[in-house]
């Protein structure tokens, strides 16, 4: 039996759909996954294996084979776990292929069935309100954070059994909560611009470049204030509005920088990286392509 069903893939810090095929089918039992993987999401297989297992459901041996589609780009992270053992589901008939349609899925599974958060859940969700999903199945530690967008459902699973039981009985009583404004306080800084004291052209110069959004360079010997005067900079520029605040979160959560608890960077970024750092860690870039110093320092210094 054939099934799809729809996941959410980071490109750099952009949400980026994909599809989950797959076919169950009679013949040698087996598990094989295609579509440019990277290896943790092609050991997804064990995870997904035995999470199943966990349910107790009593899925027959068949010949399972997984295509994560487009091909054309290469996938990366744990985040497809929950929507690869859905689709098997689905396919297995456990659950009704009715129930996922609309739907789109993003968790990592624990080899137990729970399941795990995972980063960049801003940009996941935004490509999901993007590509018109009224729904979305996510981990309960990312609600807070998916919550921020508005426009679309929401649903935090703790583990794969209440996934089942969700989409086997959709008017089952799930996590849901109503979107409203975080409990974060913006624009709150540890310092400020007016601890500075004397240096007249510094101030001037540091003042007409956050009033203009200009670039600046400053030079000087160790210890005479370049850095603490640019690291008050933030609390002389225009306020941070909640709209804002949420790009640059975007930025931190796909390098898991938000911290424990934490769903939005609350006040204007300073980054202060080492003057021995590397290309690739100062503009983004590597092995596999993250975001650098310069994209982190959005909308601040």
């Amino acid at each position: 039996m054939f099934s799809q069903i729809c996941g959410i893939g980071l490109l750099g810090v952009e949400g980026c759909l994909i599809h989950v095929e797959v076919d169950v089918q009679e013949g040698l039992p087996g598990f094989s996954m295609v579509g440019a993987l990277a290896p943790e999401v092609r050991e997804a297989q064990d995870r997904v294996r035995t999470a199943l297992k966990s349910l107790d459901l009593g899925l027959p041996p068949k010949k399972v084979t997984v295509n994560i589609s487009p091909a054309g780009y290469r996938k990366e992270g744990t985040g497809f776990d929950l929507a690869i053992a859905a689709a098997i589901l689905a396919g297995h008939g456990a659950v009704p292929a009715g129930a996922i349609g609309d739907a789109a899925f993003l968790g990592e599974l624990g080899l137990n069935g729970t399941v795990k958060g995972v980063p960049g859940m801003l940009s996941l969700m935004e490509c999901a309100k993007r590509c018109g999903f009224s729904r979305v199945f996510l981990p309960e530690e990312n609600l807070a954070e998916a919550e921020l967008i508005e426009g679309i459902d929401a649903y935090a699973v703790t583990d794969l059994s209440e996934l089942v039981k969700i989409l086997k009985e959709p008017e089952a009583s799930v996590r849901k909560r109503q979107r409203t404004i975080p409990k974060i306080r913006l624009n709150r800084y540890t310092v400020d611009f007016s601890d500075v004291n004397g240096q007249p052209l510094l101030r001037r110069a540091a003042e007409i470049a956050a009033a203009g959004m200009h670039n600046m360079l400053i030079v000087g010997p160790a210890g005479s204030g370049k850095t603490m005067v640019a690291k008050r900079m933030p609390t002389i520029l225009p306020s941070l509005g909640l709209a804002e605040s949420i790009e640059i979160s975007k930025v931190y959560s796909v390098c898991r920088l938000l911290g424990e608890g934490r769903t939005l960077v609350g006040e204007r970024p300073f980054r202060a990286p080492h003057h021995t750092v590397t290309p690739q860690a100062l503009t983004g870039g590597g092995t596999r392509p993250k975001p650098g110093e310069i994209s982190l320092a959005t909308g601040g210094i």
